[in-house]
């Protein structure tokens, strides 16, 4: 890999809810697929617990006595919103959209070919498939496929589903792949052979677990997994890594770090770039707070000396450090959310000399930044709207320049073809209601327009404006409205109001065909809100709703919620909102203490139960995000547990809990708990799981398609009365 960023658990994961909940834009993408499903499950619950919480019971995942809960209330849901022919109709647009052939194929360059993964209608699980770059301009470019999914569950009686592949530099004729049960993030990684397109028989192969496998060269690996007792951390991510050899069982790898049981997850990269070889171990402790040690050739460690809540880049001769907190190196101070850059190896022999390459503003906040093979791009949010700029290093030190085509408006984000090779960037760019396009991009030349998605609905009569609430505090809350051309602004509309607010996770404008077909194309409005707890603003907007300070996060949302009744958008009753993971505990919150704000309301693969969450599956991870509920923390935690906020005496506008039972990073007895408490007490809700899919909710399309369906028609039945 040419750029090495050993926080990546933190930032490519940093979000407890994977890509899969966020809009689609209609490119097929990497889920981040962070290990066994978690040993701890039935495990957890002190007698204090047990004592108290009478619906404990549900955290049984695969229980008989919770799954004959389970199917009792999913029949019950569906003979109330899916035995409808609109349903029906419904389900079979999303379906087809999700099956489309028009998506757009995403690709990644290994060698000399671009490999895309791809799922249809005829391909549930999906096939991992190859072309050139020029067949790749051609409106139908042929493929070769190079493993199919469907076919290898067949075969092997199982129902594998793809988590991606690693595949050795240079030669790339190895890889390493990684295959999850049902989609939860516990996997196998087996070795494949690019040249026969099978499997390496006797090659590397890790049993399912949380963790993964790394390239060192082609008979050697990092490995970091479940190695038995007392070898994962409290969170249920590895706590050791061993450098393993090939020939030799796993069980005698070199045992190359171990961490603590209270870490949250201890991992190992080689950086494969050409005259910066080099290893690096990666010790998280906890989400924003990790250690990167330089592994020399005797396996000594060397710190790299930065605050841990730091974001660590080294990419060839650089280290970039991105900011959380403020810094103070060589004399001089630096903001938090800026970007510095020094001289790698200057660094670690003790100088501390860096340049500012980027310092926010009120209005700003670096969203992401990527290498190329001579430049770095940097991708800045300007109050939610995208704004791309290039720096050069040289001997006169780093040069900024413009980016030459992104457009003006829209969610713009780039990525480097092969930034060890070429300048060339793969650029994206999408809206609310503009499909996605995918473009070619050489540094200093327009853009050469690749590939596009199909409107698979129609928005000729629909506008997106952006507009602010002011929240408790008087902070000014962004959002995005997404409305018909003439609307009536009668307080009528239907609408529905989505949020996350967690993890430093910025909602930008994406096309989702989904939203689109399922909601404004029957002329309901569609509003994302900016809240705090995301990263739109940079970490102050993140920091501003940690821990004790979470509440910000509700009061914006619910800022929103009225300023959209005050601009007679909506009203109370016709306005739902949804969210999932953490953007399900936002909505078991707005159901508990906001409940006269919403007419209807959609908690997906949420945590609700904050008294226990650290105890199931990987909630460990996040209490540097919500506290814990074992120490006095428990005094600010317990005024957003929406578990423990339910009162059977209030009441609640109508609510659907939907989740899977395969999620295995937020436990699913969270919703089933709350919905269980919420039916018992009499309440207007339904409840709905998959029995598989993983965090995402689904395995496949067909499954994808019903859940959505399900949720669209609850929201339409209850809020277009």
């Amino acid at each position: 890999m040419s750029t090495l960023t050993l926080s990546a658990l933190s930032r490519a994961c940093r979000g407890i809810l994977a890509a899969a909940s966020l809009a689609a834009v209609g490119i097929a993408g990497v889920a981040c697929t962070p290990n066994a499903e978690d040993a701890r499950l039935n495990d957890t619950a002190s007698h204090e617990d047990a004592a108290t919480d009478s619906y404990q019971w549900l955290e049984d995942v695969t229980g008989d006595k919770p799954l004959d809960w389970v199917r009792g209330e999913n029949e019950r849901t569906e003979a109330e919103l899916a035995a409808t022919p609109e349903f029906k109709a419904l389900e079979g647009d999303i379906r087809a959209i999700l099956d489309s052939d028009a998506k757009i194929p995403g690709v990644q360059k290994i060698g000399d070919y671009y490999y895309n993964f791809w799922k249809d209608q005829k391909h549930e699980r999906g096939l991992w498939r190859r072309t050139t770059l020029e067949e790749y301009r051609k409106d139908d470019p042929k493929w070769e496929t190079v493993l199919d999914i469907d076919a290898l569950n067949e075969a092997e009686g199982e129902n594998w589903v793809w988590h991606g592949a690693q595949c050795l530099k240079p030669d790339r004729d190895r890889c390493l792949i990684a295959l999850s049960r049902g989609g939860a993030d516990a996997n196998v990684t087996r070795e494949f052979d690019m040249t026969t397109k099978s499997w390496v028989e006797d090659g590397f192969f890790r049993p399912e677990a949380k963790g993964g496998l790394q390239w060192i060269d082609r008979d050697t690996v990092y490995v970091y997994t479940d190695f038995g007792d007392g070898s994962m951390t409290e969170s249920g991510y590895p706590r050791i890594v061993k450098e393993w050899k090939r020939g030799t069982p796993m069980s005698e790898a070199k045992v190359v770090y171990e961490g603590k049981a209270d870490d949250m997850y201890i991992a190992a990269f080689h950086d494969d770039t050409e005259g910066h070889e080099r290893d690096f171990v990666s010790r998280t402790l906890a989400f924003y707070n990790d250690e990167l040690y330089l592994r020399s050739d005797d396996g000594s460690l060397a710190k790299i000396d930065v605050p841990n809540s730091v974001n660590k880049n080294v990419h060839k001769e650089w280290l970039l450090l991105e900011l959380r907190e403020p810094y103070e190196a060589g004399g001089a101070e630096y903001p938090a959310g800026s970007l510095i850059a020094a001289n790698f190896d200057d660094f670690m022999a003790g100088k501390r000399e860096f340049t500012a390459l980027f310092t926010p503003s009120d209005s700003t906040s670096l969203a992401s930044y990527t290498w190329t093979q001579n430049h770095l791009v940097l991708n800045v949010l300007d109050d939610v709207k995208n704004r791309l700029s290039v720096l050069t290093p040289g001997d006169g030190g780093w040069k900024e320049s413009e980016f030459a085509g992104a457009p003006d408006f829209g969610t713009v984000s780039v990525g480097a073809v092969d930034a060890d090779e070429s300048d060339a960037l793969w650029m994206t760019v999408a809206d609310y209601l503009t499909p996605t396009t995918l473009s070619l991009v050489e540094i200093d030349k327009q853009p050469e327009p690749l590939k596009s998605m199909p409107e698979f609905f129609d928005a000729s009569n629909m506008v997106i404006e952006q507009h602010f609430a002011t929240s408790q505090d008087g902070t000014r809350i962004p959002y995005f409205l997404v409305r018909p051309k003439d609307l009536a602004f009668d307080g009528q509309a239907p609408t529905l109001l989505y949020g996350y607010g967690g993890f430093e996770i910025s909602l930008t404008p994406g096309y989702s065909a989904g939203v689109g077909k399922g909601w404004l194309e029957k002329g309901g409005v569609y509003v994302v809100a900016n809240i705090r707890g995301g990263g739109e603003y940079g970490p102050r907007w993140h920091q501003a709703a940690l821990k004790a300070n979470r509440y910000k996060a509700y009061e914006d949302f619910a800022a929103v919620a009225r300023d959209l009744v005050e601009r007679k958008v909506t009203s109370s009753a016709h306005l739902g909102a949804q969210g999932g993971s953490n953007g399900g505990l936002l909505t078991g919150n707005m159901l508990t203490q906001y409940p006269e704000l919403f007419g209807a309301i959609v908690v997906q693969v949420p945590l609700l139960d904050m008294r226990r969450y650290h105890k199931l599956l990987a909630g460990a991870s996040w209490m540097a995000e919500y506290g814990n509920p074992d120490t006095a923390d428990w005094e600010f935690i317990k005024t957003f547990s929406a578990y423990h906020l339910f009162d059977p005496a209030k009441e609640y506008p109508p609510a659907i809990f939907m989740t899977s039972t395969r999620d295995d990073r937020v436990h699913p007895g969270h919703a089933r708990k709350m919905a269980a408490k919420m039916l018992d007490a009499g309440k207007d809700v339904r409840y709905y799981e998959n029995i598989e899919g993983g965090h995402g909710g689904a395995a496949n399309n067909a499954q994808a398609a019903h859940m959505s369906a399900l949720a669209y028609t609850f929201l339409w039945n209850e809020l277009a009365k």
